[in-house]
């Protein structure tokens, strides 16, 4: 009767550890989905954004107008002259170049370098809860601010990276920063992310993305600004995003 009593202490602890780890996995799962929201991932919305790059001393600079609906999106190159109109489209996490006078699209990976450290891929909208496995989470301070940190795992490799280590503000319900590996588990890069923009999502007032600081592992003094501009949530049509049209 002793041994029984036992038993059934240790299944009770045991079920209730489990019921716990899931209920924080629930909760570790929404925060991440709402730290989407602030990048970009809504049902329709514009962006500006200036890529800076600073490389072997040299710096180079191109303007983007960014059309997201979902994982859906569409950049626009609207400066420097010579790349004007060229278009880089993500639907269903396949990407194309699309380039004025070329009769198809070149189909290309989100994790082909763009400009800098910024990878083609890093333009578009995030959707880490969708395209990653959370493998683990932990809690910590940023900037003296409590956080959720994730470290996640590519579900497909259609995304941009293989693993990310990435900090949420768990009041915020923003990421503040994130390290990027190759699937060695090698880190090559770390961004920066800051929210001075405000966007109205359901009747909620949330922070938006103004800049991502991206830092090279490798190269110390090699680094990329992407700043964001003219914030506008709109409807946007899936026409947008059609292939076809977009190479006439």
């Amino acid at each position: 009767m002793r041994y029984i009593k036992i038993i059934i202490i240790v299944l009770f602890i045991s079920l209730q550890s489990i019921m716990v780890n899931a209920a924080n996995m629930e909760k570790a799962t929404a925060l991440l989905q709402e730290s989407d929201l602030s990048r970009g991932n809504v049902s329709g919305i514009i962006w500006d954004i200036d890529i800076e790059t600073e490389t072997n001393g040299k710096t180079q600079k191109n303007s983007l107008q960014v059309s997201v609906k979902g994982t859906n999106s569409l950049a626009v190159y609207q400066s420097p002259s010579k790349v004007k109109g060229r278009k880089l489209l993500m639907k269903d996490r396949n990407m194309w170049f699309i380039k004025p006078g070329l009769s198809k699209p070149v189909p290309i990976s989100p994790r082909q370098k763009l400009l800098g450290g910024a990878s083609n891929g890093d333009i578009a909208s995030t959707n880490y809860a969708g395209d990653y496995t959370i493998e683990s989470f932990t809690k910590d301070l940023f900037q003296n601010e409590p956080c959720f940190v994730y470290e996640l795992k590519a579900k497909n490799k259609k995304v941009t990276y293989d693993k990310i280590k990435y900090w949420v503000s768990e009041k915020r319900r923003i990421g503040l920063k994130a390290q990027f590996f190759t699937r060695s588990g090698k880190m090559f890069k770390t961004a920066f992310l800051e929210y001075d923009h405000t966007i109205l999502i359901n009747g909620e007032e949330r922070p938006f993305v103004s800049k991502m600081t991206i830092l090279n592992a490798m190269v110390k003094t090699d680094k990329t600004i992407m700043a964001y501009h003219n914030i506008n949530i709109r409807e946007i049509s899936p026409s947008s995003f059609n292939l076809n049209l977009l190479v006439r």
